[in-house]
C-alpha cells in the first residue's frame, strides 16, 4: 500500500491556496488581531500613531503590537528571531499581511514604546472583567526574582571594592619590591623581567583607579550597589540564582490565577509593596473590599495598617525573627498582651508592664518587662539571656494582632496563597521560558515584563472561554 503524498513543489495548482486557509478559527492570531484593532493606541501612550505626510512611510504600531503579543505568546521575544518569523511563519504571515519589518525596527518599537505596554495588559485586564473571570474576593500577592542583563563579574558593591582596592595595595607594595630587585640584579634576563613588572604595576594602578572611581559614585549616589553594564540592576542577595537582576511584584487573582495588577522594582526584598501592590489591583477590579494574602517576607506592621485603611483585609504570616529566636529562647508570640491592662504576660504567668517609651522611625516603641519577677523565674534560662527578658511593642501593633487572629480563623489560607500565586511564576519561568530580562534598564524591563504578564493571561483566558469567546467580547 502507497503512503499518501503530496503534490509536487513545481506544480501550478488552478487556484493557489489562500493564507486565510492556513488559519483556522479558533487560532490565537485571530483574536490577537481583533483585540488590537479594538485599542486606542494613541490613549494608550504608542508614538507614531498617525502617519507622518511627508517622509518615508513607516509601520503601523498596530501591526508592530500584534507581532510582539504573538512572539510572547509563543515564546519568541528576540527581534531577530521575529524577524526571521515573519518571513516564513504563515501565521504572522496572516497576521501582518505579508509585512517583513527588520529586526532594528522591531527592536526600537519596544524601546521606543515601553511605557505604552502596561496600558494595553490593563485594557485586556478590563476584557476579563467584562468575562467575568475575576472572583474579587481574594488576591495573593508575591515577587519573583528575574535575571537582567548583567553578571555578578560587572556588579559592585563597597564591601567588594573596598577589598580590591586592598588588594591591590597589597599586590602594588609586592610589584615594587621585585621591581626593585630586579634592577639592583645584574644576571642575565633582568631588563625583561622588569618590562614585565611594570606592565604589571601599570595595569594594577589603573584598575585601582577605577575601583576608587566606583567607590566614589557609589558615595556620592547614596546608593549600595552598582552595575556597569544595566545600571539599574541590583544583586538579589537572597536569591542566589539569580544573582544580579529585578524583583517583580504581582496581584493574582484566586478564581483563575490571572495577574490583575503588576509593577518591576530593583529592590532585594518585598518589604513595603504589599499596600501598593494590592491597593492598586482593588482600584482595578472595581470593589470596595477584598482580602489579599502573601508569605512573610511581607510582614512589615507600617504595610499592613495601610491595607486596613485602604479597604483592604490582609494575611500574612508572622516570621520567626529575633535573637530570642536564633538562641533558642521563648519567642515573642508565647507573650500575651493584655490591651486592657497595657500590659504583657509572660509563660510563667508573670506581668510585664510598661519602662520604657522611645521614638523610632518615626514610631513610638514601648518595652514592657518585669525585673523583679524573672530574678527567681524558673522557666528563665528558656526566656532571657540577660538578667531579664525585654518585649517590646510597635504604637500600632494592634494591626498585626488582629491579622493574627484572623489567620488562626482561616489558616488554610496561606495554602490558597501558594497554589494561587506560584501558578504564574512556574508559568513564566518555564513554560514561557522568561526567566531572564532581555533588555537594559529599569523602565525598559517594566514593559518588558507587562508584555509577559499580558500573554500569560492572554493564554489563561484562551484556556477558559476560547479564542472565539474572546473575540466575540471584543466586539460586543
Amino acid at each position: 500500500m502507497a503512503y499518501i503524498e503530496g503534490h509536487a513543489r513545481d506544480q501550478a495548482l488552478l487556484l493557489p491556496a489562500s493564507v486565510e486557509d492556513y488559519v483556522s478559527a479558533d487560532n490565537a492570531v485571530r483574536f490577537i488581531d481583533a483585540f488590537v484593532e479594538d485599542l486606542d493606541l494613541g490613549e494608550a501612550g504608542f508614538l507614531r500613531t498617525r502617519p507622518k505626510a511627508t517622509g518615508r512611510p513607516g509601520y503601523s504600531p498596530r501591526d508592530m503590537l500584534k507581532l510582539y503579543l504573538y512572539g510572547y505568546l509563543n515564546r519568541v521575544r528576540s527581534s531577530r528571531r521575529l524577524e526571521t518569523e515573519a518571513t516564513r511563519n504563515l501565521e504572522l504571515i496572516w497576521l501582518l499581511r505579508g509585512l517583513r519589518p527588520d529586526f532594528k525596527t522591531i527592536a526600537d518599537f519596544r524601546r521606543d514604546n515601553r511605557s505604552a505596554f502596561k496600558a494595553v495588559f490593563r485594557a485586556f485586564m478590563v476584557l476579563c472583567r467584562k468575562l467575568d473571570l475575576f472572583g474579587r474576593e481574594l488576591l495573593a500577592v508575591d515577587g519573583t526574582r528575574l535575571k537582567a542583563v548583567n553578571s555578578r563579574t560587572r556588579n559592585f558593591t563597597k564591601a567588594r571594592l573596598d577589598k580590591y582596592v586592598k588588594s591591590a595595595d597589597e599586590r602594588l607594595e609586592k610589584y615594587l619590591a621585585q621591581l626593585d630587585d630586579a634592577d639592583r640584579g645584574e644576571e642575565a634576563g633582568t631588563t625583561r623581567r622588569s618590562e614585565a613588572l611594570a606592565a604589571k604595576i601599570a595595569r594594577v594602578r589603573e584598575q585601582r583607579q577605577v575601583s576608587e572611581a566606583m567607590l566614589e559614585q557609589l558615595k556620592a549616589s547614596g546608593e549600595s550597589q552598582i552595575s556597569l553594564t544595566d545600571p539599574d540592576a541590583r544583586a538579589m542577595a537572597a536569591h542566589p540564582k539569580v544573582g544580579v537582576g529585578y524583583n517583580a511584584q504581582v496581584a493574582v487573582d484566586a478564581k483563575h490565577k490571572l495577574i490583575v495588577e503588576q509593577h518591576v522594582t530593583n529592590a532585594g526584598s518585598d518589604l513595603g509593596f504589599l499596600a501598593e501592590t494590592a491597593g492598586a489591583a482593588k482600584d482595578l477590579l472595581g470593589v470596595d473590599r477584598i482580602d489579599v494574602v502573601a508569605d512573610m517576607g511581607y510582614y512589615m506592621g507600617e504595610d499592613i495598617a495601610a491595607c486596613e485603611r485602604a479597604g483592604i483585609t490582609p494575611y500574612v504570616a508572622r516570621p520567626q525573627r529575633g535573637t530570642a529566636v536564633g538562641d533558642g529562647r521563648f519567642p515573642k508570640e508565647r507573650f500575651r498582651y493584655d490591651e486592657a491592662a497595657d500590659c504583657y504576660h509572660c509563660p510563667g504567668n508573670q506581668r510585664l508592664d510598661t519602662r520604657y517609651r522611645w521614638l523610632q522611625g518615626g514610631h513610638i516603641i514601648v518595652q514592657y518587662s518585669n525585673p523583679r519577677a524573672c530574678g527567681g523565674c524558673e522557666l528563665k534560662a528558656q526566656c532571657a539571656r540577660g538578667s531579664f527578658r525585654r518585649i517590646t511593642r510597635w504604637e500600632g501593633e494592634a494591626v498585626l494582632d488582629r491579622m493574627a487572629t484572623r489567620l488562626a480563623v482561616r489558616p488554610e489560607i496561606l495554602n490558597i496563597r501558594r497554589e494561587t500565586v506560584e501558578h504564574p511564576f512556574g508559568s513564566i519561568k518555564q513554560w514561557m521560558n522568561q526567566g531572564a530580562f532581555l533588555m537594559r534598564g529599569l523602565d525598559k524591563v517594566r514593559g518588558e515584563f507587562s508584555l509577559t504578564a499580558l500573554t500569560y493571561n492572554l493564554r489563561r483566558a484562551i484556556n477558559l472561554v476560547g479564542v472565539q469567546g474572546l473575540i466575540r467580547a471584543v466586539q460586543a
